[in-house]
C-alpha cells in the first residue's frame, strides 16, 4: 500500500473541498475547475524549460486574447497575428475565465515573451511561438486507462479510509454520486464496506482522474447495495442484481456528503434561541457557498428570506411531496417562483442566513403536507430495465465478475512474487 504522508492527506483533502466548491462563485465556465497549473503536459511541447523563466497565470475578468498578450509583455500586432492564426484550432474571442497559462521568458538583461501555453481544457492546451516565427499549435493529452479494484472498510469516514487503503480519494465522489438514491452518505457506519470495479485515467505514469466505474458491491448497515454499468437505450445507469434501476424520483441528499450536525426532532432546544420546539428537517453543515441541489423535479413555489429560515427555496415536487432549503447565502442565477428544475439541478448555496450559528442546510420534506423525517424518505425507482435486455444485463454482470476475478488474482500473483523479492514480466 501507498504510504500516505500528513501533507499528502491535506493536499487530497484541498483537492475535494475544491471539487465540491468547482460549481461555487461568479464564474462563465461551469465544467472547468480551477486548479494549480501542473507539468503534466510539459513534456509534450519539445521545449527545454529549464531555459526560460516561468509566469503561470489564470485569464481575468476582462482579459481578451490581444489585452492578455500586451498585459505580459508582447506587441498587439503579434497578438492580432497569432489569434488569426489559431482560429482553426481556438477561437480567441472564448477565452475562458479562470483558465490557466504559462507564460515563458527569455533569461536575458531585458527578458522577452517566447511562448504562451493556455489551457483551453484540462485535456488540451495551444501553444503560441512569439520572436522572428510566430506560429500556433494545439496538443492534447492521450489518456491511458487502467483497470482498478479497490476495497475497504469503513472505519473513520469514507475519505480517510480509502486514503489509508492507498486509494485515490476522488473515487469517493463517484460513489456518492452512484448511491445517491439509496444510500446516505452522510451516515455511514463503522464497519460498512465496500468493493469497486472500475478504471483509472494517467497521462504517463502519473494519475488525471476516475474513469469508469463498471460494477461496485457497498455494505451498509448490513444490507449490500450493488451496482452495475449497464446501458439501455441511449444512455447508461447503474442497476442493482434485480435489475432495478438505482436512479429514484429523489435524490437521498440535496448536497454532496459532509456531515450531518442535527437531526430530524420534535423537542430540540434551539442553538441559538435556546427555545424547544420542533426542527422538522435535517441540518447539514458544509461550508458557505457548497452547491445545494434540489432532490427531484418540481416547481419553484417559494423563494426569497423567511425570517429565521434566512433565504429559503421551496420546491413541489408533484402532489405528495415538497421540500425546503433553508439559511442558504444565495439563489442560483435565474431561480424564480414558478420555475420547473430538473433533479440534481444547483437551486442555492450553503450560507447562514436567518437564525444560525454557521453555515448548514437545513432541508425539509412534507408528504401530504405532513413534515416527515427527510433520511427515512423512500422513494420508487426509475426507468425499469426492459424484459428484452434482461439476458443482455446478466452477460454484462457476469463479464464485470470475470473481470473482477481475473484482476484479484492477478492482485494475490503479484502479492506472491512481490514478498519473495521476485522480478517476473507480465
Amino acid at each position: 500500500m501507498k504510504r500516505v504522508t500528513p501533507f499528502t492527506l491535506f493536499a487530497l483533502s484541498t483537492l475535494l473541498l475544491s471539487t465540491i466548491l468547482c460549481c461555487t462563485g461568479n464564474k462563465e465556465s461551469s465544467t472547468y475547475q480551477e486548479r494549480e497549473p501542473d507539468s503534466i503536459k510539459d513534456s509534450l511541447w519539445g521545449l527545454d524549460f529549464d531555459s526560460y523563466t516561468h509566469y503561470n497565470g489564470r485569464v481575468e475578468r476582462g482579459d481578451y486574447f490581444t489585452k492578455l498578450i500586451t498585459k505580459l509583455g508582447g506587441s498587439y500586432q503579434d497578438g492580432f497575428t497569432l489569434a488569426t492564426m489559431a482560429k482553426e484550432s481556438f477561437n480567441p474571442k472564448e477565452l475562458k475565465l479562470h483558465h490557466n497559462y504559462k507564460a515563458l521568458y527569455t533569461k536575458e538583461e531585458n527578458p522577452q515573451l517566447k511562448y504562451l501555453i493556455y489551457e483551453k481544457d484540462p485535456l488540451t492546451s495551444i501553444l503560441f511561438t512569439f520572436g522572428d516565427s510566430l506560429s500556433v499549435k494545439e496538443v492534447t493529452l492521450e489518456l491511458e486507462s487502467k483497470l482498478k479494484i479497490a476495497k475497504a472498510t469503513i472505519e473513520s469516514s469514507l475519505w480517510n479510509d480509502m486514503v489509508r487503503e492507498g486509494i485515490e480519494p476522488t473515487l469517493a465522489l463517484k460513489l456518492s454520486e452512484i448511491y445517491a438514491w439509496s444510500i446516505d452518505f452522510f451516515a455511514l457506519q463503522r464497519g460498512d464496506s465496500f468493493e469497486v470495479l472500475y478504471n483509472e485515467l494517467f497521462v504517463g505514469d502519473k494519475f488525471y482522474d476516475i474513469g469508469e466505474i463498471y460494477a461496485v458491491s457497498f455494505n451498509h448497515m448490513g444490507t449490500l447495495y450493488d451496482a452495475f454499468l449497464f446501458s439501455q437505450d441511449e444512455g447508461s445507469d447503474y442497476w442493482n442484481r434485480e435489475g432495478e434501476n438505482l436512479q429514484k424520483a429523489f435524490l437521498k441528499a440535496p448536497l454532496n456528503f459532509t456531515r450531518i450536525s442535527s437531526g430530524f426532532s420534535y423537542g430540540r432546544r434551539h442553538p441559538v434561541t435556546r427555545v424547544v420546539r420542533p426542527h422538522t428537517g435535517v441540518d447539514y453543515a458544509a461550508p458557505t457557498g457548497t452547491p445545494v441541489r434540489s432532490i427531484g423535479d418540481g416547481v419553484v413555489i417559494q423563494r426569497g428570506y423567511y425570517g429565521g429560515g434566512g433565504n429559503t427555496i421551496k420546491i413541489k415536487h408533484n402532489s405528495v411531496y415538497t421540500t425546503a432549503y433553508l439559511h442558504l447565502s444565495r439563489f442560483a442565477k435565474g431561480l424564480v417562483v414558478g420555475k420547473r428544475v430538473k433533479q440534481g439541478e444547483v437551486i442555492g448555496f450553503v450560507g447562514s442566513t436567518g437564525i444560525s450559528t454557521g453555515p448548514h442546510l437545513d432541508f425539509r420534506v412534507w408528504k401530504n403536507g405532513s413534515p416527515i423525517n427527510p433520511l427515512k424518505m423512500e422513494s420508487p425507482p426509475a426507468k425499469p430495465l426492459k424484459e428484452e435486455n434482461r439476458e443482455p444485463f446478466e452477460r454484462k454482470r457476469e463479464e464485470y465478475s470475470k473481470m473482477k476475478d481475473s484482476l484479484l488474482s492477478q492482485m494475490v500473483i503479484d502479492s506472491i512474487f512481490f514478498k519473495i523479492g521476485f522480478d517476473y514480466d507480465r
